[in-house]
C-alpha cells in the first residue's frame, strides 16, 4: 500500500511538472500595474508589497495564478530617470473573471493607492503568447 501511494505520488509530480513544462504561462492574461517615475514622485514599497497587492489578490480568488512586484533599480543609462518605480503584475486565467472580481472593489482598490503612492499607474493587460 505504501508503495502505491509512493509511485501515485511520483507519477503526479512528474506529470505536473511536465504539464508546467509545457504550458508555462502561455494562454495567461497578464495585467501590469506600471507607476511611472519622475520628480516628486513617491512610492512605499513595504506598504504594497504587504497590504495592497495582498489586498488585489485576495479579491481575485482561484482565478489568480500567482502576482510578482517588481521594484525599479536602473534606467537605459546612468542619467536616466527610471521609466517605472515600480510594476505589479496579476497572472490569472481569465480576462472576464478578473473584470468580474475588480470591478465591485474597484473602489477599495482606488481608494488604497494614496496609502502607497502619489503615483497615477498605467494598467497594461496582455496575453502571454510564449514563455521560456
Amino acid at each position: 500500500m505504501k508503495r502505491q501511494f509512493i509511485l501515485l505520488l511520483f507519477i503526479l509530480a512528474v506529470g505536473l511538472t511536465a504539464y508546467g513544462q509545457e504550458n508555462g504561462e502561455k494562454g495567461l492574461i497578464k495585467i501590469s500595474i506600471m507607476y511611472p517615475d519622475g520628480e516628486g514622485k513617491q512610492f512605499d514599497m513595504e506598504y504594497y508589497k504587504s497590504k495592497h497587492m495582498p489586498m488585489v489578490a485576495g479579491f481575485l480568488g482561484s482565478n489568480l495564478v500567482k502576482y510578482t512586484i517588481e521594484k525599479g533599480i536602473a534606467g537605459s543609462n546612468p542619467t536616466q530617470l527610471l521609466p517605472y518605480v515600480a510594476i505589479g503584475t496579476f497572472y490569472v486565467k481569465d480576462l472576464k473573471a478578473y473584470q468580474e472580481a475588480i470591478a465591485p472593489n474597484r473602489e477599495a482598490i482606488r481608494g488604497d493607492i494614496v496609502n502607497y503612492t502619489n503615483i497615477m499607474p498605467v494598467i497594461f493587460i496582455s496575453e502571454v503568447v510564449k514563455t521560456e
